[in-house]
């Protein structure tokens, strides 16, 4: 399917845009809801590694990620979101692929990020970017459930790494 995403705008995000942000995340289950307040910090103190997009002056997505401050050549893709009515338009890829673009010049080795095992989404956001990039995705167990408390509810945590030079 050929992504249709002309009318799409990619942007660094304005610490004004922290509650539409929550909004959509609220309203895109199973996706971990963080309080307000982490939005506003993401999109004013994390705004270099994070990506807003917009249709038609509707927020229709947004990314979070970051470079881990211990191995700083490596982004840590942490939350991707494309509005309900906007999937399916490869949105998320667009997303991804402006901030790589905005990050070329931080000499990146690899990308990382957790996925749970249910998430289809994301894991082949994952899968796609390794086969553009001609890289291995390598798989390990981040954090397993019984991380999380008792309760059984949140699945173990995958982490995703694309090394990017070999």
């Amino acid at each position: 399917m050929e992504s249709d995403t002309c009318d799409i705008l990619t942007r660094k995000p304005e610490a004004s845009d922290g509650f539409a942000i929550h909004q959509l995340i609220a309203a895109s289950p199973p996706l971990d809801l963080n309080s307000t307040y982490s939005y506003y910090l993401l999109s004013d103190h994390f705004r270099d590694s994070c990506v807003v997009a917009e249709s038609q002056g509707q927020l229709a997505g947004f990314l979070s990620a970051y470079l881990i401050p211990s191995r700083p050549d490596t982004l840590f893709i942490w939350q991707v979101v494309v509005a309900s009515d906007q999937r399916g338009r490869g949105i998320a890829g667009r997303m991804v692929d402006d901030l790589l673009a905005r990050m070329e010049t931080h000499g990146l080795q690899a990308i990382e990020g957790t996925v749970n095992p249910s998430n289809r989404a994301s894991r082949a956001l994952f899968e796609r970017l390794a086969r553009q990039r001609g890289c291995p995705l390598q798989e390990t167990t981040f954090l397993e459930a019984e991380a999380f408390g008792p309760g059984g509810g949140h699945e173990s945590e995958i982490l995703l790494r694309l090394p990017l030079s070999s």
